[in-house]
């Protein structure tokens, strides 16, 4: 069991270092400078195109002071705070589940979003907002930006809820071919 808990911290030190280094080398090329705290406008004040990589992506910088596509800005100053609160009980409750009572299957999947989670609360509580830097693009359309943490979370989840998918579709095989072998 030891083991597996290594391995598992083991990602998710990985997922955080991967995406706070991408994060650090974005700050550093605008900025000449990786600042270790401070409010995120102060550091970089405005959205900041850095280069076309492609016609439908774009290497940008901008700050997301809310949640998933900038959900919670508008209840003001609080925002960074309830949303560092939050996201710590969050990482908390699936950490303890990923260590204490998570499946096999389900233990990647976990140490991606904890990873993930891991390295945007670094963002907030450093700075009270999130640096996002991905941006796709069709026309004038705009997926909103986001960052290497974004994309574990979002495969922790999906992962998550195919493994749950799978193992739910298993279990109610295992159950239907039991009644059958048992004449009920």
């Amino acid at each position: 069991m030891r083991n597996k808990i290594i391995k598992y911290l083991i990602i998710i030190l990985l997922i955080i270092l991967l995406d706070q280094f991408s994060k650090s080398i974005l700050l550093h090329m605008i900025t000449g400078s990786v600042p270790l705290f401070g409010n995120a406008w102060d550091v970089v004040s405005y959205p900041y195109l850095m280069s076309q990589v492609f016609d439908f992506f774009n290497i940008v910088f901008t700050w997301n002071p809310g949640t998933s596509f900038s959900m919670l800005r508008a209840i003001g100053e609080v925002a960074p705070i309830i949303i560092i609160i939050g996201t710590g009980f969050i990482i908390g409750f699936i950490g303890y589940y990923l260590f204490i009572r998570a499946q096999s299957y389900e233990r990647l999947p976990l140490a991606l979003i904890v990873g993930g989670a891991t390295g945007n609360l670094i963002d907030r509580v450093r700075f009270g907002a999130v640096i996002d830097f991905l941006d796709f693009h069709v026309g004038g359309w705009h997926w909103p930006a986001f960052n290497v943490a974004d994309i574990c979370i979002v495969v922790g989840v999906c992962l998550f809820l195919l493994n749950w998918y799978l193992a739910r579709r298993r279990c109610l095989k295992n159950i239907k071919e039991n009644k059958i072998k048992g004449g009920k």
